[in-house]
């Protein structure tokens, strides 16, 4: 074990799966230069000549030539440092990739990796921020990642390169520089397993990706005040670990789902339905905490309001166990003046460290 960076993470991942497999090759504009998209793709190109590509701002036709490339016995990995970017791509990944496996009597398989960077910071708004997952987990065909601590963003990348089918994998742009204790050497994170990220028995909060910290965050925070809170951390959108989901609820009776995607048809509208289809009882009406249904602003002025985080969590969690409002605006209140009070703090930054778009 090695403390290391989630963006770092991820350029192991790559520099392992580019030194076993000459299969494998890394494609995406921008891929080579020096910052490297967020720093997880630097020094690749001098290791791996010829295997570690720029590419031309053609998306729709350069995931077509990954596609053919895949049919062809390669192992692409292409990287979008927006997500916004592939939906120029559609047509390649939802037509094509996604079916190709059940069109051909599942005798021809398509094993590309699709990386996508989402998520909020630097003003990016309405066209360069957005999180789709929904609408990608929307696709059958299609595995939907989205790791949120760097031993998992290692673990399941190398499990996405592996797999013989396409997976999109999803990186917001505040975990890059988010550190933790990441195994040495090749292993693999199973897609489709949650992880249950904090114990608990009185509410559950369901959360994937940057969510997840911020749920952690939260639970932290319910803990000095007798809650405790389950923090299961999805890792996976689509396969969806629905066993881990559910025995959670059934113990706790209660649901927060945190997505980082927008409300009306999402990620949490799909769990609380499994849930409930499942026939758990509610002690409380769950709760869906996301982005409001408008497109996201550029303003840092604006982006505060529009954001959720671990105090919408806080706020949610301590309804649902029962606090008074008096109580639960005192606590809120005290939980969002330490967080602000942080130095370097910025609605539209995660912490000093994020300093830009790469």
């Amino acid at each position: 074990m090695r403390t290391v960076t989630y963006a770092q993470a991820i350029n192991e991942a790559q520099e392992i799966a580019l030194t076993r497999d000459p299969s494998v090759f890394v494609i995406g504009e921008g891929v080579p230069d020096a910052k490297g998209i967020f720093g997880t793709t630097i020094g690749l190109a001098q290791k791996f000549p010829g295997r570690v590509m720029d590419m031309p701002v053609a998306e729709n036709g350069m995931t077509g030539i990954c596609v053919g490339a895949a049919i062809s016995g390669m192992r692409p990995i292409m990287v979008h440092a927006r997500m916004d970017f592939t939906l120029m791509s559609f047509d390649a990944i939802v037509n094509t990739a996604a079916k190709w496996y059940f069109m051909f009597g599942q005798k021809q398989s398509v094993p590309l990796v699709i990386r996508m960077v989402v998520g909020r910071g630097w003003g990016p708004g309405p066209q360069h921020s957005q999180s789709l997952q929904a609408l990608f987990a929307h696709i059958p065909g299609l595995k939907v990642v989205m790791p949120a601590v760097p031993a998992d963003a290692k673990g399941l990348l190398l499990s996405a390169i592996g797999d013989n089918n396409p997976v999109i994998f999803i990186e917001h742009r505040w975990l890059h520089a988010l550190t933790g204790d990441v195994p040495k050497g090749y292993y693999e994170v199973p897609i489709g397993n949650a992880r249950v990220a904090k114990a608990g028995r009185d509410v559950t909060i369901v959360a994937a990706s940057y969510m997840t910290i911020e749920a952690m965050r939260a639970a932290e925070a319910l803990l000095q005040e007798g809650i405790a809170a389950e923090v299961v951390d999805l890792r996976s959108i689509r396969p969806l670990d629905r066993n881990t989901i559910v025995k959670s609820v059934q113990k706790t009776h209660r649901l927060i789902v945190a997505d980082t995607g927008w409300k009306s048809f999402g990620i949490g509208a799909e769990i609380v339905a499994m849930v409930a289809e499942a026939g758990v009882h509610f002690a409380m009406p769950p709760v869906r905490i996301a982005l409001p249904d408008m497109p996201t602003p550029t303003s840092p002025a604006l982006a505060g309001s529009y954001y959720p985080t671990g105090i919408d969590i806080l706020r949610s969690a301590l309804v649902l166990c029962g606090r008074k409002q008096t109580v639960v605006a005192r606590i809120v209140k005290e939980y969002a003046a330490a967080i602000t009070e942080v130095p370097g703090f910025s609605p539209d930054q995660p912490d000093p460290t994020f300093t830009g778009p790469f």
